[in-house]
């Protein structure tokens, strides 16, 4: 009797190799050893090395805890030229839409899809970043996985991301959102 394999994440649609080198230039920017950012960001070393190389496509949870370790907003890896990219977690599909600067701040924009049946937890943001969330179609559960926030559809929430913070959709329907993150500048 053959076992059934398990099920394969949806690959990233953003180019593995190009995510794995920005990685690798901000790690080293920072002077960061591959060991210590693997340690820091609670993924294991292999993991990375091969993210590094391009040889293995991030989830988005994974994605998540490294920029966070490294201080960089999560299109910092993702966005090239003329790229939207796509990312995938246990729970939510984002699409970068856009990202773009202000004189005291940073914003990425997303179209945000959360799947019914279960919840992404993201790690903490640096201090002062900010999530808004506008609810297009369905009910979503998200904010600070110690207080979160619920809105239905043409809802608005918000929260400081710099605590652990989850998303779910609650009941049989698929939530469609936007998400707006706002990192202030050092």
């Amino acid at each position: 009797m053959t076992r059934p394999r398990p099920a394969r994440r949806p690959p990233l649609d953003a180019d593995a190799e190009a995510v794995g080198q920005r990685i690798r230039a901000l790690r080293a920017a920072r002077g960061v050893s591959l060991s210590t950012l693997a340690r820091t960001a609670g993924v294991g070393k292999a993991t990375l090395s091969a993210l590094e190389n391009g040889t293995r496509n991030p989830t988005l949870e994974t994605l998540y805890a490294i920029t966070a370790q490294l201080g960089v907003p999560l299109a910092a890896v993702l966005a090239g030229p003329a790229t939207t990219p796509t990312v995938r977690g246990a729970t939510v599909v984002a699409t970068l839409l856009e990202s773009f600067t202000d004189t005291d701040a940073s914003y990425e924009l997303y179209r945000l899809r959360v799947h019914p049946g279960g919840e992404q937890v993201s790690p903490a943001h640096r201090p002062g970043v900010t999530e808004h969330v506008t609810v297009f179609a369905g009910v979503l559960r998200a904010g600070p996985v110690d207080a979160p926030l619920t809105a239905a559809a043409g809802g608005h929430l918000r929260w400081t991301s710099d605590v652990p913070h989850g998303y779910a959709a609650l009941g049989d329907e698929e939530v469609a959102a936007s998400l707006l993150l706002r990192y202030p500048r050092s």
